[in-house]
């Protein structure tokens, strides 16, 4: 394990990834260290990864990470949950990794668009701009709003606009509306 204390939820991740790229799961990582990657920086105290994987493999994954030596917690969500599940991956010292098992409204296609980022010498696979929009502007709260409205501001002529709004579209009514709020929408 690269964890040798708290404070290292990124590290955790690492050693997270290493059993998912053992199983040959993708992933995509989310939340504040995919905002880092969109130039906003800020703490966070675990790192999120989003999976492309049914529930059933889920519970295989949670069994695979307890053999690995890390303390895993599988928890379901309802039928109105935006996430149907999510395994919560902790070390000794407290640091955590909590992977969602897919986002409702979430393209298949997302993976295919995240962005290789190097860290610690591997290759990361990070949520794409307009994903990473798409996605907090669903989340919806005033930090995920601010995420989305700095990411775009951060994104000059990288952001491909009707890419965003195509993607935003799966995310449903309040998502669109969001985007619309923030000015970013060719509509």
């Amino acid at each position: 394990m690269r964890t040798n204390g708290p404070g290292q939820s990124a590290l955790l991740l690492l050693d997270v990834i290493d059993v998912l790229c053992t199983e040959n799961l993708q992933y995509m990582v989310i939340g504040a260290m995919a905002a880092s990657v969109h130039g906003l920086v800020r703490a966070s105290l675990d790192a999120d990864a989003v999976l492309s994987l049914p529930l059933s493999e889920l519970r295989s994954l949670e069994k695979q990470c307890i053999e690995a030596g890390f303390d895993a917690e599988l928890r379901e969500g309802d039928d109105d949950d935006p996430i149907p599940a999510l395994l919560e991956v902790m070390d000794a010292y407290g640091n955590r990794v909590d992977l969602l098992s897919g986002l409702r409204g979430m393209q298949a296609a997302a993976f295919s668009r995240a962005v290789e980022v190097p860290f610690h010498g591997t290759l990361l696979q990070v949520a794409g701009l307009e994903d990473f929009v798409a996605m907090k502007l669903f989340a919806g709260g005033p930090q995920d709003l601010e995420d989305a409205r700095r990411a775009l501001q951060n994104a000059a002529d990288d952001l491909d606009a009707a890419l965003l709004e195509q993607i935003v579209q799966g995310y449903g009514p309040s998502a669109v509306e969001a985007l619309r709020n923030l000015g970013s929408s060719p509509s």
